[in-house]
């Protein structure tokens, strides 16, 4: 899998605070990845779609 990145500008990047956890609802284990410093800014996707680190790198 090929990494999809973008450039942030550092102002950006300055005022961002991004966190990552596992939901687990007893069902399905999902990946949430978020802006905590921006509302609505957050993508999540089931576990078994992601890549670990090692195998993306």
């Amino acid at each position: 899998m090929t990494p999809d990145t973008a450039a942030v500008s550092v102002s950006v990047a300055d005022d961002s605070e991004v966190m990552a956890s596992v939901d687990d609802d007893g069902n399905t284990k999902r990946l949430v990845i978020a802006d905590i410093s921006c509302e609505g800014a957050w993508i999540s996707m089931r576990v078994e779609d992601t890549t670990s680190l090692p195998d993306w790198r």
